[in-house]
């Protein structure tokens, strides 16, 4: 019922930056807190930041100054911007959303399929 698309990964310099985007569609009827998590090679996956519907942030320590969390509600997207990239940043990076679709009476976690992030050193 609602399709995330994940877009902005690649490979980058240490020092450098990039952007990911992740657009939700489908039959959306609100959108509530959004989200990027990461997982790297044999380790768990790991909230990055998090967004409420009203623009509060959360971040992980270890990308505090550096990653900026947005979300533009009507488009409903929410983007990464990431400055200062480290090697340690490697990892897939997920976008994650709580959405009420049409016709449902709840609440429900949507991820996307997942965009590569490599930093060079």
């Amino acid at each position: 019922q609602v399709q995330l698309v994940e877009s902005g990964g690649g490979l980058v310099q240490a020092g450098g930056s990039l952007r990911l985007s992740c657009a939700a569609s489908g039959r959306i009827f609100s959108l509530n807190d959004m989200g990027w998590y990461r997982q790297a090679p044999e380790k768990q996956r790991e909230l990055v930041a998090t967004i409420t519907r009203g623009g509060g942030t959360n971040y992980a320590d270890s990308v505090k100054g550096r990653f900026t969390i947005s979300r533009d509600n009507a488009k409903n997207t929410v983007y990464l911007d990431m400055n200062g990239l480290k090697p340690e940043d490697t990892a897939v990076y997920y976008c994650n959303l709580v959405a009420r679709a049409i016709s449902s009476t709840s609440w429900s976690n949507y991820w996307g399929q997942g965009t590569q992030v490599t930093v060079s050193s």
